[in-house]
């Protein structure tokens, strides 16, 4: 008689936002011991929290021993309340998270809000105006479970990109060992070799893919070096934090746009 277990994940790719998030997700799902969940972002822990947890297992199909299946919504290593809930329901749950250099990230966020309609500023107003569209935001959130905040999800450009502020957060509830931290340009450049990491943090077999297409991919337009040179002074003492936490493994300084 096979033994299944209760539907959960058993591991979370929990962002960043337009890091490669969905790639990974669909590299993951086709090695044959890994079963997709209903939907690649389940939102649970931000969006639909008060559905309830039963809700959230339904999810998931019931895996048997050799099987493993989880996630991946992007929003929840932002969102302020995601780590807490997470931990008190699921504590041994596996964490993912790629980190593209945030410059990069910035801009491309940019333009996919622009894309689905939800910014209208040019992206230097935008970036002007961050601070001042998020300011009491977060603690709105901390304060209310069920307010949304419509700027914290579209407009935060900068902020999404300060990952050692996030990661911090994390950490106070989850070990470091739960975590499998990568850069999203090594994703780009050598998925198989990321997919395989991944496998072996998931403690499955390595797996080849036929081939590796870039999902949910979006091409903009080049910005001037002004505001590049901008982004990359405001991001670069994070980074140095960052890489500080992380013992260095996060170089985005020369610039290249991966």
């Amino acid at each position: 008689m096979t033994n299944y277990q209760q539907s959960q994940p058993d591991f979370i790719i929990i962002g960043a936002q337009k890091s490669g998030t969905t790639s990974l997700y669909q590299y993951l799902i086709q090695h044959p011991q890994i079963v997709p969940a209903s939907e690649k972002e389940v939102h649970f822990f931000d969006f639909n929290f008060a559905k309830g947890v039963d809700w959230y297992r339904q999810k998931f199909k019931p895996v048997s021993q050799n099987f493993i299946t989880g996630e991946a919504s992007p929003y929840y290593i932002f969102h302020p309340l995601v780590a807490q809930r997470i931990y008190k329901l699921f504590p041994q749950v596996k964490l993912i998270v790629l980190l593209r250099n945030p410059v990069e990230r910035a801009i491309s966020h940019y333009y996919h809000e622009v894309r689905l309609g939800f910014e209208n500023l040019g992206l230097e107003d935008a970036i002007a105006q961050e601070s001042a569209r998020l300011k009491g935001e977060t603690a709105k959130m901390l304060a209310d479970e069920t307010y949304y905040s419509y700027n914290h999800q579209h407009h935060t450009y900068l902020s999404r990109g300060i990952y050692v502020e996030q990661l911090k957060h994390w950490m106070q509830f989850f070990p470091k060992e739960q975590f499998l931290i990568l850069p999203s340009e090594e994703l780009y450049n050598q998925p198989n070799m990321v997919l395989n990491q991944v496998l072996e943090f998931l403690q499955l077999p390595n797996y080849q893919l036929s081939q590796y297409d870039k999902y949910n991919s979006g091409e903009y337009p080049a910005v001037t070096p002004e505001i590049r040179q901008q982004l990359q002074a405001y991001f670069q003492p994070y980074n140095q934090q960052l890489a500080e936490l992380l013992g260095g493994k996060f170089n985005w300084e020369s610039g290249a746009t991966l």
